[in-house]
Protein backbone atom coordinates (compact mmCIF):
# COMPACT_ATOMS: atom_id res chain seq x y z
CA UNK A 1 0.00 0.00 0.00
CA UNK A 2 1.21 3.65 -1.29
CA UNK A 3 0.18 5.98 1.53
CA UNK A 4 -2.96 6.55 2.99
CA UNK A 5 -4.56 5.46 -0.83
CA UNK A 6 -5.20 1.43 -0.83
CA UNK A 7 -3.92 -0.59 -3.82
CA UNK A 8 -6.59 -1.22 -6.96
CA UNK A 9 -8.10 -4.12 -6.81
CA UNK A 10 -7.79 -5.49 -10.31
CA UNK A 11 -10.94 -7.91 -10.50
CA UNK A 12 -12.98 -5.31 -11.42
CA UNK A 13 -11.38 -4.01 -14.44
CA UNK A 14 -10.83 -7.88 -15.46
CA UNK A 15 -14.39 -8.34 -15.11
CA UNK A 16 -15.61 -5.32 -17.47
CA UNK A 17 -12.70 -6.63 -20.02
CA UNK A 18 -14.72 -9.98 -19.91
CA UNK A 19 -18.13 -8.39 -20.78
CA UNK A 20 -19.05 -9.71 -24.45
CA UNK A 21 -21.14 -6.76 -25.85
CA UNK A 22 -22.87 -3.46 -25.09
CA UNK A 23 -25.70 -5.22 -23.79
CA UNK A 24 -24.05 -6.65 -20.96
CA UNK A 25 -21.70 -3.74 -20.16
CA UNK A 26 -25.51 -1.80 -19.20
CA UNK A 27 -26.42 -4.68 -17.82
CA UNK A 28 -23.31 -5.25 -15.20
CA UNK A 29 -22.87 -1.40 -14.63
CA UNK A 30 -26.88 -1.32 -13.22
CA UNK A 31 -25.78 -4.19 -11.04
CA UNK A 32 -22.56 -2.31 -10.05
CA UNK A 33 -23.82 1.31 -9.42
CA UNK A 34 -26.33 3.27 -8.24
CA UNK A 35 -28.35 5.53 -11.23
CA UNK A 36 -27.00 8.42 -9.68
CA UNK A 37 -23.05 6.62 -9.87
CA UNK A 38 -24.01 6.04 -13.77
CA UNK A 39 -25.52 9.67 -14.44
CA UNK A 40 -22.12 10.91 -12.65
CA UNK A 41 -19.86 8.68 -14.74
CA UNK A 42 -21.88 9.01 -17.97
CA UNK A 43 -21.99 13.50 -17.67
CA UNK A 44 -18.21 13.23 -16.93
CA UNK A 45 -17.96 11.44 -20.48
CA UNK A 46 -20.64 13.15 -21.96
CA UNK A 47 -18.31 16.56 -20.96
CA UNK A 48 -14.85 15.06 -22.08
CA UNK A 49 -16.29 14.81 -25.63
CA UNK A 50 -17.23 18.08 -25.78
CA UNK A 51 -14.59 19.60 -24.40
CA UNK A 52 -12.13 17.69 -27.29
CA UNK A 53 -15.28 18.91 -29.69
CA UNK A 54 -14.13 22.89 -28.80
CA UNK A 55 -17.62 23.54 -27.11
CA UNK A 56 -17.54 26.16 -24.77
CA UNK A 57 -18.74 25.88 -21.19
CA UNK A 58 -22.04 27.44 -21.47
CA UNK A 59 -22.98 25.01 -24.23
CA UNK A 60 -21.57 21.88 -22.05
CA UNK A 61 -23.34 23.29 -19.04
CA UNK A 62 -26.91 23.39 -21.32
CA UNK A 63 -26.43 20.05 -23.24
CA UNK A 64 -25.48 18.13 -19.74
CA UNK A 65 -26.61 20.01 -16.59
CA UNK A 66 -22.88 19.65 -15.40
CA UNK A 67 -21.89 22.30 -13.16
CA UNK A 68 -19.38 24.70 -14.44
CA UNK A 69 -16.82 23.09 -11.38
CA UNK A 70 -17.56 19.34 -12.67
CA UNK A 71 -16.26 20.80 -16.36
CA UNK A 72 -13.29 22.35 -15.36
CA UNK A 73 -12.54 19.16 -12.83
CA UNK A 74 -12.74 17.09 -16.15
CA UNK A 75 -11.07 19.64 -18.29
CA UNK A 76 -8.11 19.75 -15.95
CA UNK A 77 -7.88 15.77 -15.85
CA UNK A 78 -7.77 16.00 -19.90
CA UNK A 79 -5.01 18.37 -20.00
CA UNK A 80 -2.96 16.80 -17.31
CA UNK A 81 -3.46 14.10 -19.19
CA UNK A 82 -4.08 11.92 -15.95
CA UNK A 83 -3.79 7.64 -16.48
CA UNK A 84 -1.88 8.59 -19.23
CA UNK A 85 -4.85 10.60 -21.21
CA UNK A 86 -6.82 7.53 -21.61
CA UNK A 87 -10.06 9.04 -21.58
CA UNK A 88 -9.22 11.32 -24.70
CA UNK A 89 -8.00 8.30 -26.37
CA UNK A 90 -10.95 6.54 -25.97
CA UNK A 91 -13.03 9.38 -27.21
CA UNK A 92 -10.65 10.01 -30.14
CA UNK A 93 -10.82 6.01 -30.98
CA UNK A 94 -14.43 6.56 -31.47
CA UNK A 95 -14.49 9.29 -33.71
CA UNK A 96 -16.18 11.60 -31.35
CA UNK A 97 -13.41 14.19 -31.81
CA UNK A 98 -10.65 15.05 -34.19
CA UNK A 99 -7.16 14.47 -32.93
CA UNK A 100 -5.80 17.89 -32.84
CA UNK A 101 -9.10 19.16 -30.61
CA UNK A 102 -7.34 19.57 -27.53
CA UNK A 103 -9.38 22.10 -24.80
CA UNK A 104 -8.00 25.03 -24.12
Amino acid sequence: MKGSKKERSIALYKAILALKDLDECCRFFDDLCTPGELRSMEQRYDVATYLLQDQVYLEILEKTGASSATISRVRRNILDNSSAGMMRQVILRQGLASPEKQPE
